[in-house]
């Protein structure tokens, strides 16, 4: 299982989705990233492969940035989600 985050503009806590397959997880951080590139305002609606009935959308010029995590097993080999996690974690 792949967990991608999101992080946006002025929301302190990053949104996740779960994909099951490495491609798809690929597929889905480089459609997040062209959103970003493209500056536009347009919607970018995601889906959770975990939760089914989970469903979001963010503009896309309101994300800051995308990270994509493996997750094994029930937990997420110690880490929590998010960005700043990664970095407390590494001192």
């Amino acid at each position: 299982m792949f967990t991608i985050d999101i992080v946006l503009q002025d929301i302190p806590l990053p949104i996740s989705v779960q994909r099951k397959e490495s491609e798809a997880a690929e597929s889905l951080y480089q459609q997040i990233v062209q959103a970003m590139r493209s500056g536009s305002s347009d919607l970018v609606e995601l889906t959770c492969d975990k939760d089914e009935e989970k469903k979001v959308a963010v503009k896309g010029n309101l994300i800051c940035a995308v990270n994509v995590n493996k997750k094994s097993g029930g937990m997420a080999e110690g880490r929590v989600p998010g960005f700043f996690a990664a970095t407390a974690a590494d001192q």
